[in-house]
């Protein structure tokens, strides 16, 4: 059973004898007994961690990642965001980022003890997502009075995050696929799903230019085939397109500049 929050003193047990299938955490080695998670809060914590997860910035991020302060606390938060754990087992130090989802029943004085232990381990932000009552997150830094977002807010984290987040997405489902969509293109190198339909259809143009010359029995070489391969730029293309139904080779759509191989700018 759960200690009394009025204990002084450091507990009797120690993490050693906590085992992974354990339902406890340990606060300076005292026991705290973690009961299953609702439907509001496995769904809430479920859709956060898609949009942090995803974020570019982010190496790691797990649920119910315990993390062992010392020989005796260790505590495991909803969600947290740190840098990959180097082996199994209990993760040492603390995440710099960790979210705790608040619901029905929420012991509001352990909730208190569990972000002042993350805190004090080296924690840098503790946002807690609250369920019940208007829809907020309460953020929590060491040595800084609470802060608290609404629905129309946005919450950063320097250097742990990249993107802002929506308080939203924290609660919304269609809100935190949209920003994890964001966040996974920008993973791979695009801004927008705008840019990645941009890139497709620059790539289909430019194969098109080569499938013209090819039908048009023009040699191309592995060089000029990856210059415009590389091309983004679907106007220019679009010129070249355009001109390759009546270049007599493919050397004649370029020109070398400064010793490198160039498209040229045919409409000139």
């Amino acid at each position: 059973m759960t200690e009394p929050r009025s204990y002084t003193g450091p507990g009797p047990f120690r993490i050693d004898q906590l085992r992974e299938e354990d339902r406890y955490e340990l606060s300076d080695g005292h026991p705290i007994y973690c009961a299953p998670g609702g439907r509001d809060h496995a769904d809430g914590s479920s859709t956060g961690s898609l949009v942090l997860k995803t974020d570019p910035a982010v190496e790691w991020s797990g649920f119910d990642a315990g993390y062992r302060t010392d020989g005796g606390t260790l505590r495991a938060p909803d969600i947290a965001v740190g840098p990959p754990p180097e082996r199994d087992g209990w993760i040492p130090g603390a995440p710099p980022l960790a979210v705790e989802y608040a619901s029905r029943g929420q012991d509001e004085a352990e909730l208190e003890a569990r972000i002042a232990d993350l805190l004090a381990a080296g924690t840098r932000l503790v946002w807690v997502v609250r369920l019940v009552g208007p829809r907020r997150v309460e953020v929590h830094a060491r040595e800084q009075a609470v802060r608290v977002y609404g629905t129309d807010d946005i919450l950063l984290a320097p250097g742990i995050l990249q993107n802002p987040v929506p308080v939203r997405a924290l609660y919304n489902r269609d809100v935190a696929c949209d920003e994890a969509l964001r966040n996974l293109l920008q993973r791979r190198g695009f801004t927008s799903l705008e840019a990645v339909q941009a890139e497709s259809e620059a790539r289909g143009e430019a194969q098109a230019v080569l499938k013209l010359l090819e039908i048009r029995g023009l040699r191309v070489t592995e060089a000029q085939r990856q210059t415009i391969l590389d091309c983004r730029d679907i106007e220019q293309i679009g010129i070249w397109l355009q001109r390759a139904i009546s270049a007599d080779s493919a050397d004649s759509l370029f020109q070398c500049i400064d010793g490198k191989m160039t498209l040229i700018n045919l409409s000139t």
